[in-house]
């Protein structure tokens, strides 16, 4: 049994060396699965709520209870909710919403089974952004045994007293598009979808990148978008609004190539985003991938678990330099390897132990601290898009080049970066509640990152938090040697 490190740190060296890449990264795949699993039952699961003012004596506990704050509720109702932004915790606190109807790439998984990943959400926005996090997944059926998006739109209505902000996730199509939409005119406090807006905005941010690298421009490639889900229909609308050109853009989904002829989309008025793309794109009508792929400069992918998704005679037919992205989780539509020995230039997936992670997690920490931190009322196309031309711009003053066009996670001053740079879009955009200006928003969010992990490591070294036993590496490694053996 190789021996492995608790850190997983160089994770491709704890496999025997004779495995073939597409053996490497099955493994690495089985591996994490089987970990995940193991550790999620080892803590049972992976938040818990720890207060964040002290107890100095007895009568403290008048004061964080009765009779002392009576006081605050008095005061935010009788000078108005705003207070409670600062009496409370809502100003920092982010309700991650789900009914589990499409959780990753495994489709359905009944109200709680999205639990792992909405933890997963909350765990993110503590240690990344510096901002708390709670996981609600709810139970979206109807009467009629139907999952019903008025279900989840009255749930965040409801919510909106306690929290500062929601981020909506895992909520399959059409009813992720009726529930976002409804939700950030209706309600007063940021609503966010990460699978829509938080993938169109890094994927955008590695877009941009990528043309840089290899010289191009957005107005003036070629792009094939594989799926037409929530995720590419947004990354989409995106880079539209960025600059890129209807007329050279093409998206499938399940039934073929988006066009004006596509009349079983437009019959369905659930799918207006689809249609709206529909009206715009792929002029030509174009309904063959082969066709769409020759020439072709970008795929971007978010379609289906691979890892045959994506053919390599795809991209042999796309033009010079070609840029992939293959970003369906867990597993990409054509793993990096192979993608690259088909003529890829650059490659992209959702996952960390690969180059080039384009990941959700590059995403809403950052944007939702610069949301809380002013107050918004929502979060606007223009403050994503802010947030995708801040993510790439660190990079770039770091070196990009082709095997890194996106920072990493533990790149910890970009989530401040990206905070301040929405915070002032949504100055400008006139949602912001409060004035503040760059550097006060930066250093604040860095000072409440550096708390969240300093609190982590005190928690560590003292074995509040315990390691996981060093069995369940194990177990976890010889599951995934005997899947692929």
């Amino acid at each position: 049994m190789p021996k492995i490190e608790l850190s997983l740190a160089n994770l491709n060296e704890v496999f025997p060396e004779n495995f073939s890449q597409e053996q490497l990264a099955k493994a690495k795949t089985v591996f994490l699965k089987e970990l995940a699993f193991l550790t999620h039952k080892f803590y049972g699961g992976k938040m818990m709520t720890v207060p964040k003012a002290g107890i100095y004596g007895f009568n403290w506990f008048n004061v964080w209870y009765t009779p002392g704050v009576s006081k605050v509720s008095t005061a935010i109702r009788d000078e108005g909710e705003e207070r409670s932004f600062e009496l409370s915790n809502r100003g920092n606190l982010v309700a991650v919403v789900s009914d589990s109807t499409r959780v990753l790439g495994d489709g359905d998984c009944t109200p709680p089974g999205g639990l792992g990943v909405m933890e997963g959400k909350a765990y993110l926005m503590k240690y990344l952004g510096g901002c708390d996090g709670v996981a609600l997944c709810m139970d979206s059926y109807n009467e009629k045994g139907e999952h019903d998006p008025d279900k989840i739109i009255d749930f965040v209505k409801m919510l909106q007293p306690s929290f500062g902000a929601i981020n909506l996730e895992d909520i399959s199509q059409p009813n992720c598009y009726k529930v976002l939409d409804t939700l950030r005119e209706e309600c007063d406090i940021p609503v966010w979808h990460d699978d829509a807006q938080g993938t169109g905005c890094v994927t955008l941010a590695g877009l941009i990148n990528a043309l840089r690298i290899v010289n191009k421009e957005i107005s003036n490639v070629k792009m094939v978008f594989y799926g037409a889900g929530a995720s590419n229909t947004t990354i989409s609308r995106l880079i539209l609004q960025a600059g890129g050109n209807p007329e050279k853009m093409i998206l499938f989904d399940s039934k073929g190539a988006l066009h004006r002829d596509r009349d079983d989309i437009k019959a369905d008025p659930r799918f207006y985003r689809k249609w709206e793309l529909c009206e715009q794109t792929n002029p030509d009508r174009v309904e063959d991938i082969n066709a769409a792929m020759s020439g072709a400069e970008v795929l971007i992918s978010l379609s289906k678990p691979g890892p045959d998704v994506v053919k390599p005679e795809w991209i042999r037919a796309m033009g010079s330099k070609p840029i992939v992205f293959a970003c369906a989780n867990p597993v990409p539509e054509i793993y990096p390897y192979a993608a690259k020995e088909a003529g890829a230039y650059i490659v992209a997936t959702g996952r960390g132990d690969f180059p080039n992670q384009v990941n959700n997690s590059l995403g809403f920490p950052g944007i939702l601290k610069g949301a809380l931190t002013v107050r918004a009322r929502k979060v606007t196309d223009e403050m994503a898009i802010t947030a995708a031309y801040s993510v790439a711009n660190f990079a770039e003053k770091k070196g990009i080049n082709p095997d890194y066009i996106m920072p990493t996670m533990d790149e910890t001053e970009v989530f401040a970066h990206e905070a301040a740079d929405v915070a002032m879009e949504a100055i400008k955009n006139g949602v912001a509640r409060l004035e503040a200006d760059w550097q006060t928003v930066y250093d604040h969010t860095l000072r409440d990152i550096k708390l969240a992990r300093e609190t982590m490591d005190i928690l560590m070294k003292n074995d509040f938090i315990k390691p996981p036993d060093y069995s369940l590496l194990e177990q976890a490694l010889q599951m995934a040697i005997d899947a692929v053996t």
